[in-house]
């Protein structure tokens, strides 16, 4: 393994880049997010991201945070997972992490640690929040107004009305453009402004009205069938 440790203050991001290595990103304190196309992922420090070798992406910081970046040689590892995949991070992993990213660790100890640690990575089973852009002008206009208030109510029609487009044709502009109906993408616009919050333990009738829902349990539900678990259990300690 090779590692690396960044302070990384408020709002800071990386450049889109790959690594020829596979990636852990875990950071031993604050919230750090992930993009890699229009997919997201937000990591507490009881959340890591196993990122493959070459997948390209880009990492940034939300709150302060401590990132630590573990990279194993794709020849080596034991691991070979295709596809970025969230990971558990108990508290034994998670003494490991912090280990390996000290000062001083003899070769053997490293490799052993290593060894455990690769057995520890406990994969969490979630669909990750995918937010595509539309080409469109109009379409992008709307974009940026749900980006900015993610609970805007406003349905179509009213924003067809401020765009110069009418409905049916936004509607089928995101169909065509974003791979999905208009009210799936509003949706996960609203799912993805809420993983902020819920990292930091937002009360969840307080993240809901944010991002637009009338209730906890409404909200609750609409994570579960987009992600495929309940905001509790994607960021449980």
């Amino acid at each position: 393994m090779l590692l690396g440790a960044f302070d990384l203050p408020a709002g800071t991001w990386f450049p889109w880049h790959e690594h020829p290595a596979h990636q852990l990103v875990w950071s031993a304190r604050g919230v750090v997010a992930v993009k890699s196309g229009d997919a997201g992922w937000v990591l507490p420090p009881t959340r890591a991201l196993w990122m493959p070798a070459g997948v390209r992406h880009r990492t940034g910081a939300l709150g302060r945070a401590a990132l630590r970046g573990i990279y194993a040689d794709p020849a080596l590892s034991p691991v070979s997972w295709p596809a970025p995949r969230m990971v558990v991070v108990r508290p034994l992993l998670r003494e490991l992490l912090e280990y390996l990213t000290g000062d001083g660790v003899a070769p053997e100890a490293r490799l052993r640690a290593e060894a455990v640690a690769f057995d520890l990575l406990e994969p969490l089973d979630v669909v990750p929040i995918v937010v595509p852009s539309p080409a469109d002008p109009r379409a992008r206009d709307v974009e940026a107004a749900l980006l900015a208030n993610p609970a805007d109510p406003r349905g179509l029609a009213e924003f067809g009305r401020d765009v110069g487009a009418g409905e049916r044709t936004l509607a089928r502009i995101f169909v065509r453009e974003c791979r999905m109906p208009f009210g799936t993408w509003r949706t996960q616009v609203r799912l993805r402004a809420a993983l902020p919050f819920l990292a930091e333990g937002t009360p969840l009738e307080t993240v809901a009205f944010r991002v637009g829902y009338s209730s906890a349990s409404a909200f609750v539900a609409a994570f579960r069938r987009a992600v495929g678990v309940t905001p509790g259990a994607y960021f449980a300690g």
